[in-house]
């Protein structure tokens, strides 16, 4: 009976996944329809394919069950941060202008936004090889944490976990593009909602409530790098590592604003309306998706226990939240199940769209059909394979990633979304408000965002170790990725000073976009100052 439970809920989820799919087939016959959705989505569907993009398996069981196992509670501030800064200040400072200025340049994707606004080809080729390079690592730690889930619930083998997500996603994103995505993630999105609240609720009650809970907690103690002992570190207000903490949430905070997968999500927005009431939705989604999932990993000392290293918990962090949960309910296990895989599939559909469709408008498309462009429907059907491409290699990947013992989740998610956001963000926040940026400073972005991250990758790889603390701080990937992010936009309005872009002309023109005239009839056709004016004139 527990076992039909669970299979119910999957047998439903699937059935709703691919019959979006066949129903947005038809919206998805150029490359406007099957990249954008025409755009023309709405306010809530845009807002919770952002959130859903942002908050993943990776989030959920990853992220929640190391850095909850590191900073106890204080890691809510990481959910918190990726709500305010992530998500409220991302839709404030990009969302309008993005929105406004990729529809004037005609762009779909953020490559072509930098060939368009810099008028540089080779910058759009790099940036499509960027993305390409990291977003497969990234896609593929997509089905670690959801896998160990399946596991514990089914007792299926990782390798079968792997192929059922990867083929169920590809079925619906290939047949319905991105409307068919915006429209999952918009279901995946209230389980999403309603099933962080019901388990966060039902962990609570093993150890006899939320005061309860907090109070076995704050018994635990944490060994500073001094070596002082901090007992109640995991229930203090910062933690026991406040660098460290500030680190995880610039870089998962700060970092979305220059990933493309989700700065895409703008160009896609129907109209000015639909912006103010995204920014409300997507944040409150984000407090209680991010917030929650953090605050439960909070928690994770309570029920892991620490291998013989004495940093780590047994079978690593990963498995922090899978043990917390083994102990529920069947009903409640089976909203878990369907909540990390509403979690991962909304986001391996997100990546791959993203990725197939940079790799066919900006690379396959400019460097070998140059001269003539691909027609539109060879568009479609390139970007329809490159998404069986890029989740069969992913999931590849993460079959070996599984049996490696140096990278975890959180560090391939860290590795990518470092380097993306360190070489993308500056440019392209910039792009959007500075006239003036030259090419030279995008450039040096990529190199930043690339060779910090590559670099951080091969110590930690290496087990390289550095007696100068603050090396060793930034050999984290984590926080590799904030300096990266950090140099970029500190550097870029020096190089904008030192040596300003030369095509002013064209620049100029292609900021007229905000300052668009546009006539509108007036509701009162008789305005109330125009009988005085009318006394004045006879007067006269």
């Amino acid at each position: 009976m527990d076992m039909l439970i669970k299979v119910l809920f999957l047998v439903v989820f699937f059935a709703i996944m691919i019959g979006v799919g066949i129903y947005c087939r038809k919206q998805a016959t150029d490359v406007s329809g099957f990249v954008l959705g025409n755009r023309s989505v709405g306010p809530w569907l845009t807002a919770f394919a952002f959130g859903t993009s942002y908050f993943s398996a990776v989030i959920f069981v990853g992220y929640a069950g190391q850095f909850g196992w590191r900073f106890g509670l204080a890691s809510t501030w990481i959910g918190l941060g990726n709500a305010f800064i992530g998500s409220l200040l991302a839709w404030k400072i990009l969302g309008r202008r993005t929105r406004v200025m990729t529809q004037h340049l005609d762009t779909a994707t953020m490559p072509d936004f930098f060939f368009k606004r810099y008028n540089s080809k080779s910058l759009k080729i790099t940036a499509s090889f960027i993305i390409f390079l990291f977003l497969i690592p990234y896609t593929a730690s997509l089905y670690n944490g959801l896998s160990r889930l399946f596991g514990m619930a089914f007792g299926i083998p990782y390798v079968y976990c792997v192929i059922g997500m990867a083929v169920l996603t590809c079925v619906y994103v290939v047949l319905g593009g991105y409307m068919a995505t915006a429209i999952n993630d918009f279901i995946q999105g209230i389980i999403m909602l309603g099933g962080i609240v019901a388990v966060i609720a039902s962990v609570m009650k093993i150890n006899g409530g939320l005061s309860e809970t907090i109070a076995l907690l704050s018994q635990q103690t944490a060994v500073l790098p001094s070596g002082t002992e901090f007992k109640g570190a995991y229930t203090s207000f910062l933690g026991p590592d406040i660098f460290g903490l500030i680190g995880v949430v610039l870089l998962t905070s700060l970092g979305t604003w220059g990933l493309p997968q989700m700065v895409q999500k703008f160009y896609a927005i129907k109209s000015e309306k639909s912006i103010s009431t995204g920014t409300i939705v997507s944040t409150f989604f984000a407090i209680i998706v991010a917030g929650g999932c953090y605050f439960l990993g909070g928690f994770g000392r309570l029920f892991g226990k620490m291998s013989a290293d004495g940093v780590k918990p047994e079978g690593g962090y990963d498995s922090v939240i899978p043990t917390m949960l083994e102990g529920l309910s069947p009903v409640i296990i089976g909203i878990v199940v369907i909540l990390v895989l509403s979690a991962s599939m909304s986001t391996l559909s997100s990546l791959v769209l993203t990725s197939s469709s940079v790799l066919t408008i900006d690379f396959i498309d400019p460097v070998f059909f140059d001269k003539k462009s691909m027609e539109e429907k060879k568009k479609v059907l390139c970007m329809r394979i490159f998404i069986v491409f890029f989740i069969a290699v992913s999931a590849v990947i993460a079959v070996v990633q599984a049996r490696s013992p140096v990278l975890f989740i959180s560090q391939m998610m860290g590795v990518s979304w470092g380097a993306l956001a360190g070489a993308f963000l500056a440019p392209f926040m910039y792009g959007l408000y500075m006239k003036r940026v030259p090419k030279a400073a995008v450039w040096v972005n990529y190199v930043i965002g690339l060779g910090i991250s590559i670099a951080s990758f091969n110590c930690n790889l290496h087990g390289v170790k550095f007696e100068n603390p603050v090396l060793e701080y930034f050999k984290s990937p984590i926080n590799a990725g904030m300096l990266a992010m950090i140099l970029g936009i500190v550097i870029t309005p020096i190089i904008t000073l030192i040596a300003p872009a030369k095509d002013t002309e064209r620049t100029d023109k292609i900021f007229e976009c905000y300052n668009r005239k546009v006539t509108v009839s007036s509701k009162k056709s008789i305005a109330e100052d125009e009988p005085a004016k009318a006394k004045a004139s006879k007067a006269k």
